[in-house]
């Protein structure tokens, strides 16, 4: 079903380089040159110098200054979160839209269908071209209360949230929490410190930033995946010939499975009595109250800005929708 639904869904959507290239890239890692990321980019490095692409790989532990030189021209590419590189991309930039990916199935199907020459089209916008794109996992909730395990918890609760994500500021105030401006490099030691409340972040973090400090002693980790997060490798449009752009993109999703079961034992070393399970009748309210949010960050209504692709929202829906025929989004007046 999975492999049928990537071959066949973007048709709803669709309405001058040397043979041998050397590309200089700005890689964020929270960690720096040790960290997952900046290993996952060196293994990349060699898959695409098979093809006649060779990457020199400069490692940054602050994201804006990452993308910041990449704008000024002192990298040919840049590997950041979508979260950042959404001005180059608002097509994939929105695969991190809040709810629309529940799970790591969702995730896959959506990756192998823009890993296809088909989606070639929607991977180029504004001079730029998305080169690869990489799982870093779901996006937790990080609580230090055991009792915030609701959206109605959340009112009044301090939230460290990224200053210049738009989609999670709408969200923060939308569960009428207290928006804690903050970034990459801060908001783990805001947590920790007890400066807020709760802190959005995957798995990883929960032993490479020590959050684990931060839900001690009565908080844990809430286990439903609020958005899924990518690196995405940008670079200028025309850097690579049209063959080899394809090929880089194919090899990043074909490292797809080892990245997951990396994912994986990042999610597995989080203690089991830290996570916060949800009931299930909850979960079917959080889904459609994050979809309501998606419509409005889409078209920029209700004080919400406009952030989300249409298209991709769209390909997202169509791709839970394949998954759970029943679910009652499938079937409403509002489709995405």
């Amino acid at each position: 079903m999975r492999k049928l639904f990537a071959a066949t869904a973007l048709s709803v959507l669709i309405p001058a380089t040397a043979s041998a290239q050397s590309l200089s890239v700005c890689v964020f890692d929270v960690i720096g040159a040790n960290g997952d990321v900046f290993n996952v980019m060196k293994d990349y490095a060699l898959e695409v110098k098979s093809f006649g692409v060779t990457l020199d790989l400069k490692p940054y532990t602050d994201e804006g200054v990452a993308v910041g030189d990449f704008n000024a021209g002192q990298c040919d590419a840049v590997a950041a979160t979508d979260l950042r590189t959404r001005p180059f991309n608002k097509f994939t930039g929105s695969i991190s839209a809040v709810g629309a990916l529940p799970s790591y199935e969702n995730l896959e199907t959506l990756l192998a269908t823009l890993a296809q020459p088909r989606a070639a089209q929607f991977m180029t916008s504004e001079g730029y071209e998305v080169l690869g794109i990489f799982p870093v996992g779901a996006g937790y909730l990080f609580v230090n209360d055991r009792s915030i395990n609701t959206a109605g918890a959340l009112a009044g609760k301090r939230m460290a949230t990224l200053e210049y994500q738009r989609d999670a500021i709408h969200m923060v105030n939308y569960v009428k929490a207290t928006v804690v401006p903050s970034d990459i490099t801060n908001f783990a030691g805001k947590f920790n410190n007890g400066s807020v409340d709760t802190a959005y972040a995957p798995a990883f973090a929960y032993e490479a930033l020590e959050l684990y400090k931060g839900i001690e002693p009565n908080g844990g980790v809430v286990e439903y995946p609020l958005a899924q997060l990518t690196v995405q490798l940008i670079a200028r449009d025309g850097i690579l010939d049209d063959e080899q752009a394809q090929k880089a993109r194919e090899a990043a999703w074909g490292m797809h499975s080892q990245i997951m079961n990396l994912i994986e034992s990042q999610e597995a070393a989080i203690p089991d009595n830290k996570w916060i399970r949800i009931p299930d009748n909850d979960i079917v309210g959080y889904q459609e109250m994050f979809r309501e949010n998606r419509l409005e960050m889409r078209d920029g209504v209700n004080s919400a800005p406009s952030v989300y692709d249409a298209r991709m929202l769209k390909l997202m829906a169509n791709i839970r929708c394949a998954s759970n025929p029943g679910a009652a989004e499938c079937t409403a007046d509002n489709r995405e």
